[in-house]
């Protein structure tokens, strides 16, 4: 697939600027510069201190949000906190319940199932918790559209405190509070926390209110920063601040079910590749395959033996759901090769017996592999109505165009790039058509993947130590992306597929004789499109590469042309 380079314009004075205020190197000085990272947040950027989170009073209903949780322990009231099924409504769960529990107040917990219930509050859920006589109910991760369900939440004499970091609808739940700095009142410096990061400002909030030493929040940031990192939001501002002072916690994190989880990945180094290709799609594998409370009982584990124990189950039910993954991927493809889409303008697709957990997964590497928006709908057993997931490309909104496919829809939900939706057996063919319609109204054919780079390098001048100064940059993650470089003009000295042809593995050498390992993944496919002595250009990450205890540097392949 063909794919446009397109490099940041560097601002050259605020390059030097930095590099000489902050005694960093001209490449580390670029990348901060092409971030946005002025001079002046440069210090917060790198190294952040507790005193650099903001007030929590400043969000909105932040106070009421306390003066009604401290009624509730002072009156012994019970409480029961609402969450996600995802890795940070998980984490926002551990948070609270925990901080709660150390302040002698033992709160229960409901997570909808994803099979049957979906996200979110639910009326069924409410009634539930009617009846077991719960005073006040906490949402994590959730909440800012259910007004139906707050005001159903009052017939059962039940006070809710919404906490969430979604986007509201035009009017807001009629609750005690309204923790969200997505509401159009906010005067909150920072709009883009995670639910648990939002969680951790009402612990925050707390003990200010309770004059309590700020150990009592600041040791959950591992956790805090687990969800934060988990859910894709921009790790700057605040979240940089959460996510840099809670990967120290992690390194060595006292949670239990954390430390079993990490030393199950195989990562050796731990920083957030560690936790978004190794922790996170674990825990989300529970969510997925129904058993959202297995990986909340695993952050809740209170000994290093159970834990272990647990974290053997969410081992198997991450198998199940690649497994289950990997059925689905081959039939898509199958699919997609009969009925000739890969030459059209979207992709939607349905299958029977297709893991509702599992559809958005594949419906995204679908999305990958050819550049289209992609909708896989699963159909189970004799029901008519099918649930679906949506994934799309930069430049097409799924949210938008099945706005515009609405008559052909029972519901949905989502953004402009993720979409979850549920449509009937009969009209299937009409969605397909329409949304087909509208993707070549919108010349999706003419869009291709962007790799921003951050400057040009030369091999012969890289050296490990300006590999490891990127090292300041972690926690990487949306807005604080792994740095690409672009490396020209090199020979093709060796060159091979690896595993079975699915990864390539190249030598290339500079004109000074300077040798260099790159290693593509997924781009096997590629090693019959070049042959030893060619001159090409390449764009990737730098990486060290520890093998037999030797240390090397090695360029991770991002893509590849000839040399002009």
């Amino acid at each position: 697939m063909k794919k446009k380079w397109e490099y940041y314009e560097i601002n050259k004075a605020e390059v030097e600027n930095i590099e000489k205020e902050y005694s960093v190197s001209e490449i580390l000085a670029t990348i901060l510069a092409n971030r946005g990272i002025g001079v002046e947040k440069i210090k917060t950027f790198l190294s952040p201190t507790r005193y650099d989170f903001y007030n929590p009073f400043d969000m909105p209903d932040m106070e009421k949000a306390v003066d009604r949780i401290l009624k509730a322990i002072e009156n012994k009231e019970k409480i029961i906190i609402f969450g996600d099924y995802d890795v940070d409504g998980i984490t926002s769960i551990t948070v609270l319940k925990s901080y709660l529990k150390d302040r002698g107040v033992e709160a229960s917990q409901y997570i909808p199932n994803r099979l049957y219930e979906g996200y979110g509050l639910n009326k069924k859920a409410i009634e539930k918790i009617g009846k077991e006589k719960y005073d006040l109910m906490i949402t994590v991760d959730c909440g800012i559209t259910a007004i139906e369900e707050i005001e159903y939440a009052k017939t059962f004499g039940i006070s809710t405190i919404v906490t969430d970091h979604h986007e509201p609808e035009e009017e807001l739940p009629n609750a005690i509070a309204v923790v969200d700095c997505k509401r159009r009142d906010n005067k909150y410096p920072f709009r883009e926390l995670a639910g648990v990061g939002v969680v951790f400002k009402l612990c925050q909030a707390l003990s200010e209110k309770m004059g309590l030493d700020e150990k009592e929040h600041l040791k959950y940031l591992d956790i805090v920063a687990l969800g934060t990192i988990s859910d894709i939001v921009p790790v700057v501002d605040e979240n940089r601040v959460i996510t840099k002072l809670g990967m120290m916690l992690v390194q060595c994190t006292k949670n239990y079910g954390l430390k079993a989880l990490l030393n199950s990945t195989g990562y050796s180094t731990i920083n957030s590749t560690a936790i978004s290709f190794g922790v996170a799609p674990r825990i989300n594998a529970c969510g997925r395959m129904g058993f959202a409370e297995e990986a909340l009982n695993l952050l809740l584990a209170d000994n290093m033996e159970y834990a272990n124990k647990k974290v053997n189950d969410i081992i198997k039910y991450n198998n199940d759901r690649q497994e289950y993954e990997k059925g689905i991927y081959k039939e898509a493809i199958n699919q997609i090769e009969n009925e000739g889409l890969a030459n059209s303008n979207s992709i939607v697709l349905s299958g029977e017996g297709w893991h509702h957990g599992v559809i958005g997964i594949v419906a995204s590497k679908i999305t990958e592999l050819y550049y289209k928006p992609c909708i896989l709908v699963c159909f189970e057993g004799e029901s008519d109505i099918g649930k679906g997931s949506g994934r799309s490309i930069a430049g097409f909104d799924l949210h938008n165009t099945l706005m515009q496919c609405k008559s052909e829809l029972v519901g949905f939900g989502g953004h402009s790039m993720a979409i979850g939706l549920s449509v009937k057996r009969e009209n299937m063919q009409k969605l397909k058509d329409k949304f087909e319609a509208i993707a070549e109204k919108s010349a999706i054919k003419e869009l291709c993947p962007v790799i921003k780079i951050d400057m040009n390098l030369n091999i012969d001048n890289i050296t490990k130590e300006m590999v490891e100064e990127l090292s300041y940059l972690e926690p990487l993650g949306e807005a604080n992306k792994m740095p690409i470089f672009a490396f020209k003009n090199l020979k093709i000295d060796s060159i091979r597929a690896l595993t079975e042809g699915k990864h390539l593995k190249l030598t290339l050498k500079s004109n000074k004789n300077t040798y260099v390992n790159v290693i593509g993944f997924n781009l096997g496919y590629l090693s019959d499109e070049y042959v030893i002595g060619d001159k090409v250009d390449i764009v990737g990450s730098l990486q060290i590469n520890s093998f037999n205890g030797v240390e090397s540097i090695q360029i991770k392949l991002e893509d590849i042309m000839k040399s002009v």
